[in-house]
Parts: structure tokens; sequence; C-alpha cells
């Protein structure tokens, strides 16, 4: 088996300091290379980025530019803390009432509801996460 370090196989590589870009951003790389060839020899690369200039004073009306705050959507699902009925027939909990832990906001989420009930199933666990259609809200 053939064993080779990381100071070996760093000598095939060439470094350009000033390479320059079409970016107006300056960079500073930094590039270390051990000149000991032993087991713990390490590759060390640090790049730092300089801060970019500040844009020019705004002007009198600029804050009047600014586009209003979108308004949030209304929630999605049951609120938090509400105890719901559990309508999907294949759950331990089928038509077993528990109480709503959080509900994600996110619309991709297949099952955005967490529900922890009081009792546990075969695996010992007292949660599960549902569908919107698959929970009924508990007056």
């Amino acid at each position: 088996m053939a064993t080779s370090s990381m100071a070996s196989a760093a000598c095939g590589f060439v470094v350009a300091p000033n390479v320059t870009s079409s970016t107006t951003t300056l960079k500073t790389t930094m590039v270390f290379f051990s000149s000991k060839n032993n087991r713990n020899s390490r590759l060390v690369v640090r790049a730092e980025e300089a801060a970019t200039p500040a844009p020019a004073a705004a002007t009198a009306d600029a804050p009047a530019a600014e586009a209003p705050k979108a308004a949030k959507p209304p929630p999605v699902g049951p609120p938090r803390g509400s105890k719901v009925r559990i309508l999907r027939k294949e759950s331990y909990w089928y038509k077993g009432v528990g109480s709503v832990v959080a509900v994600d906001q996110d619309p991709k989420t297949r099952y955005p509801v967490v529900v922890r009930f009081n009792k546990v199933n075969y695996a010992n666990v007292s949660t599960n996460n549902y569908a919107l259609d698959e929970v009924e809200v508990v007056a």
C-alpha cells in the first residue's frame, strides 16, 4: 500500500498571489505549505476579503423611496396548544386527541403539524407529525 503525505502532494501546486479579477473587492490570500515531511503535516489556506467601500451619502428622499414591508400571510394550521383529533387511519393515535406543539409555516412541508399525546406508542414515542388534512381541531 502506497503512503503519501500532504507535504508531498503539495509539491505539485502552483500559487499565483496577485491574480486580477473583474470584481471590485480586494482579496488577500495566504497559502502555507509545511516544509516538514511528517505524518502531522497540514495545508493551511486563509483568504481575507477587504470591506467594500461605503455607498454614497443617502439623499433626503431615500426613506420615501423604500418599499413598504409586505404583510405576513395568516398562519397556516391549528394554533399552538390547541387540541386536535387525529384522522390518519394508520396512526397509533387514530381518533385520539393530542395538543399541537408546533406548525411549520413552509408550504412545501408534507407533515407540518407536530402533535404531542399523553400516552406513548409501542416505540415509547409520544409525538408525531401530521398533514393539515389529517388533524381536526376539537372545540
